[in-house]
């Protein structure tokens, strides 16, 4: 369980560089651009959050989906930007992208063509999401502070 919680993947310190930036870029983004802006209207939107229409997901109530995207947006964007439990975090942000782009905005152009919502944001949001839960955190992470494996002896 620990090694599916906190492996790091790759130890290369170029790729883990790379990693960095994209997971500190991408996470204050989704953090400061989304998950903060949804804390400040929550009383006002709590009640018209729509709810997915996913087994099990569609029976939370409107304050509690808003609650949850809260939760994906803010608690999950946070923990990439720390690299702790990135590949967890990682795939939790990215399933809110995908009801997000394929259940909220349903009816919607998958292209933005300026007028109104489109898919394009969500799964632009998704795709490092989508890096992150398949190459792990990289080497600069707490991640790999909490998981170093053990190397064997071989005599």
């Amino acid at each position: 369980m620990k090694k599916f919680l906190f492996e790091c993947g790759t130890r290369d310190a170029v790729a883990s560089g790379g990693l960095l930036v994209l997971r500190v870029g991408f996470g204050l983004m989704m953090l400061i651009g989304h998950g903060s802006a949804k804390i400040g209207m929550f009383e006002t939107a709590k009640d018209s959050w729509p709810v997915p229409g996913l087994p099990l997901l569609s029976l939370m109530s409107p304050p509690v989906a808003m609650l949850a995207t809260m939760a994906a947006e803010v608690g999950c964007s946070a923990l990439l930007v720390l690299g702790l439990l990135t590949r967890p975090a990682a795939f939790l942000l990215g399933f809110t992208m995908l009801v997000a782009a394929f259940q909220v905005h349903a009816g919607a152009p998958f292209f933005m063509t300026g007028e109104g919502p489109s898919k394009e944001p969500a799964m632009l949001y998704f795709l490092p999401c989508l890096v992150l839960v398949i190459s792990g955190a990289g080497l600069y992470s707490i991640d790999s502070l909490a998981y170093r494996e053990k190397k064997r002896k071989f005599f």
